[in-house]
């Protein structure tokens, strides 16, 4: 099976959003055509001036495409892009890819890779970690989950999109992989963010903490990158804290199907609803801090970089 390319292959897009809208610009670099679709038009303007093509509909998207690939935002929202009735499912070309890049449920992917299979479509699921940082720089995590040949054509679209990409076996199971992302990442948001709150109430100053603790055991991405937004009370959303609470959500539902208890992962997801109805759902997921600095009754103050 040929692999996809630029001089072959056109690619549909759905989906411009924090990530996807970086993400598809990449493709477009690598000289792919590019058709796409989002629900807010102007938000697909700079891809447009660039050279995209819009499309009125994901149907008509897919309809062009040899590979589509979807960056939305919520398991809804992917069943309505792939089931509805104008659906990618419906009205892909025979014989395309269509490649879902949301963080969402493993149920609905293998729901989509069983429905596309009956048409003779391929589906992967690769969502990504990295947030908008490295989706800019094009250094993404991508796990994947679907069949190994799909995964081998549709590498070179990948190959432009991150650093670290890893099949992890069947539908669903890049999904899975990425709830084993989030679990990890909202247990060390507590720890990163009620350290920085123990530190600050100790009187201690907070830069010379992290180049400390940095350094040693406790290293970590979100105290590389996250921690200092936190001393600058930057809460600027590199992945939205309603899309975390979100994939949290499906980690425990999943793991209850399974038979499995995470009081970790149930502790952080009542924490970061907390922070929803303090009305930073659309901050970034470094927010946990406002909630736990509201329920120890204390506010940091704005800090500097280290002298």
């Amino acid at each position: 099976m040929k692999q996809l390319s630029p001089a072959h292959s056109r690619i549909g897009w759905i989906g411009t959003g924090i990530m996807g809208a970086s993400m598809c610009g990449h493709l477009l670099d690598a000289g792919y055509p590019v058709t796409l679709y989002t629900r807010t038009k102007s938000k697909a303007q700079p891809l447009l001036d660039r050279g995209a093509v819009w499309a009125d509909s994901p149907s008509a998207v897919c309809a062009l495409s040899d590979a589509t690939l979807t960056m939305v935002g919520f398991p809804a929202d992917v069943r309505d892009v792939y089931f509805g009735p104008h659906g990618l499912i419906a009205c892909a070309k025979p014989g395309s890819i269509l490649i879902d890049m949301t963080s969402t449920d493993p149920s609905l992917s293998r729901d989509i890779a069983h429905a596309a299979s009956a048409r003779g479509l391929q589906t992967l699921d690769a969502p990504v970690s990295g947030g908008d940082l490295g989706a800019r720089k094009a250094v993404l995590s991508i796990m994947i989950g679907g069949e190994a040949a799909a995964v081998d054509q549709a590498r070179p679209l990948f190959e432009r999109l991150g650093k670290t990409i890893v099949h992890q076996g069947g539908a669903g199971a890049g999904q899975q992989a990425k709830l084993c992302n989030q679990i990890v990442i909202a247990g060390t948001m507590i720890g990163v963010c009620e350290s920085l709150l123990y530190g600050h109430t100790a009187g201690l100053d907070l830069n010379h903490v992290l180049t400390s603790i940095g350094s040693g055991a406790a290293a970590c991405w979100t105290l590389d990158n996250l921690a200092p937004k936190i001393l600058q009370r930057n809460f600027d959303p590199g992945f939205f804290v309603e899309h975390f609470v979100k994939d949290m959500g499906i980690a425990l539902d999943d793991a209850q199907r399974m038979g499995l208890t995470l009081p970790g992962l149930a502790l952080a997801h009542e924490l970061y609803r907390t922070v929803i109805a303090l009305g930073h759902g659309r901050s970034g997921t470094h927010a946990l801090f406002l909630a736990l600095e509201t329920l120890s009754q204390t506010r940091l103050a704005p800090q500097g970089p280290p002298q």
